[in-house]
């Protein structure tokens, strides 16, 4: 598991940046990794302390659940010194349209308020859904950005298209 350990400067605008993320299949992974790459900063995996099923209906059926629930799951590890980010790339596989509940209690268990929050997700045809929206209400007082969508199919193959939505942000 990939944790911060202690902020660093980025290169980028001399703002602090953490990239966050929670993966499941592993296609999250690797685009908060390319991320990571280009703008600096640490880099946490949100995972979740009761692991999901591996099964593909399974998980699917985990998920409608926790989300019909809004559970709020148990995370393995936490972020000591959240504070000393400016910028936090927050990544998630797109669940029934919306944030996994894992990053729900990522988001509720800090205050980010006066921070940059910046979506990026990973799908398979239903783009950013209304996950920003749903990150806006656990993130009230903080900037929003455009987020970032990428079909799980694809991701090895989207340097481009991050790059040029990291341009498009400023980053």
């Amino acid at each position: 598991m990939k944790r911060a350990l202690s902020p660093s400067s980025s290169p980028v605008n001399g703002g602090n940046i953490l990239v966050a993320y929670f993966s499941h299949s592993g296609n999250t992974r690797i685009i908060a990794d390319k991320i990571h790459e280009s703008v600096g900063g640490d880099i946490f995996e949100i995972v979740a302390v009761d692991p999901y099923p591996r099964d593909y209906n399974a998980v699917v059926a985990q998920a409608r659940k926790e989300l019909d629930e809004e559970y709020i799951p148990e995370l393995k590890s936490i972020i000591k010194n959240i504070e000393s980010y400016d910028m936090i790339f927050v990544g998630y596989p797109n669940w029934w349209s919306t944030i996994p509940r894992p990053v729900a209690t990522f988001l509720s268990e800090y205050d980010l308020s006066g921070k940059t929050i910046v979506p990026f997700c990973t799908h398979e045809g239903s783009g950013l859904g209304r996950s920003v929206t749903d990150i806006k209400k656990f993130c009230p007082r903080s900037i929003i950005l455009e987020g970032l969508a990428v079909r799980g199919s694809y991701v090895k193959n989207a340097q481009n298209e991050m790059a040029s939505w990291l341009r498009k942000i400023g980053r």
